[in-house]
């Protein structure tokens, strides 16, 4: 299995329609192209980002057709909108807690 790492920032002002946006489009979005959410962590004190979470797909042609895809483009230009400091990696998936 693979897994998409991806990491942002909640631009100030804009955490409600965030938050309506990740649960209303992202994350079923993120299942429809066929990557399967494994965790989201939320950043209350500290530094680093805001918001880790990650997704992932049984192998890694998989992950690079989705990435390469059309629709993935227009899910991330959409939560750019909500968000700074984007940040994506993709690494074979350990089962455990990964960065």
């Amino acid at each position: 299995m693979y897994k998409l790492l991806m990491s942002w920032d909640i631009k100030a002002g804009r955490e409600q329609p965030y938050f309506e946006f990740v649960v209303q489009d992202f994350a079923p979005g993120l299942m429809r192209l066929g990557l399967q959410p494994t965790e989201a962590w939320y950043t209350v004190y500290g530094k680093g980002p805001q918001i880790l979470t990650g997704a992932v797909t049984e192998d890694l042609e998989t992950m690079r057709a989705i990435l390469a895809g059309e629709e993935w483009r227009q899910l991330c230009e959409r939560l750019q909108t909500y968000v700074t400091n984007f940040h994506q990696k993709v690494v074979e998936a350990t089962g455990r807690f990964q960065l």
